[in-house]
């Protein structure tokens, strides 16, 4: 419980920062080999929550800080995107999140996620339940693809939609974490990530939808592990318990379609 308070109020903090640079003039560059954003309020939310949250002993694992390899000894690690969804962050879209979790031997134990332009916090603790707001979530019951509302990269939810009748392709949510914690509190009935998601992006929302009675694994049905060398993971989906197996199967078959 210490824990999930000190992530509340760090995330909140963190946040608050994020928000004093939202709209306004903001210096950004690019990052790695690729062309991934990065601003000055992402460096400020990372440099606040480091030090809000790690103790003695404790990993870090951090989109915005360099790779300690120390981590890999630690049991518990605290897996951070200051800003999920930097370009929507950038473009002045609501969509973006502070998304923090411990991970303890490899899974989340304790998560938060604050969306600060709608001002919505997403709090879990395993075996505690999901919370957005102080109100307990659920992800959305029910087993047929007919009707779902689903999330995703645009190839996969035209393909799904062309072979699953039915299906409802909601608008792109930019933040990853985001679009995850909407299957936990049933603003969508399901979700899928395209691959190339990262610990960071996965690990708080992973814990809010399975302790709001859903799942979220990789094609295989397999829960995910974090704090390994390469943190990185393939395609993901995300549902309600009985509507995974369905929407697992719609996407395996679509990759296969389209290797």
């Amino acid at each position: 419980m210490r824990d999930r308070e000190r992530l509340a109020a760090a995330v909140k903090e963190a946040g608050a920062i994020a928000l004093n640079f939202f709209g306004g003039p903001l210096k950004s560059w690019t990052k790695g080999e690729g062309d991934s954003p990065v601003t000055e309020a992402d460096i400020a939310a990372n440099d606040l929550l480091q030090q809000r949250l790690v103790a003695p002993g404790d990993g870090w694992l951090s989109e915005e800080s360099e790779n300690d390899p120390a981590r890999l000894n630690a049991r518990r690690v605290w897996v951070i995107d200051p800003i999920d969804g930097t370009r929507a962050f950038i473009a002045g879209r609501e969509d973006w999140t502070v998304s923090a979790a411990l991970v303890v031997d490899g899974r989340p134990v304790v998560a938060a996620l604050f969306a600060p332009v709608t001002d919505e916090l997403f709090l879990a603790t395993a075996g505690g339940g999901a919370m957005r707001n102080d109100a307990p979530i659920l992800a959305s019951a029910g087993g047929s693809l007919d009707g779902a509302r689903i999330a995703g990269p645009k190839r996969v939810l035209d393909w799904i939609a062309l072979n699953g009748p039915g299906i409802v392709a909601m608008p792109r949510v930019h933040s990853l974490a985001l679009r995850l914690a909407r299957v936990a509190h049933s603003g969508l009935d399901a979700a899928v990530a395209g691959g190339n998601g990262h610990d960071w992006d996965l690990a708080a929302a992973d814990l809010l939808v399975h302790e709001a009675g859903g799942m979220l694994t990789a094609l295989d049905g397999q829960m995910l592990v974090y704090n390994r060398p390469e943190p990185v993971h393939g395609v993901l989906i995300a549902a309600g318990r009985e509507r995974h197996a369905a929407l697992a199967d719609l996407v395996r078959a679509q990759t296969s379609a389209l290797a």
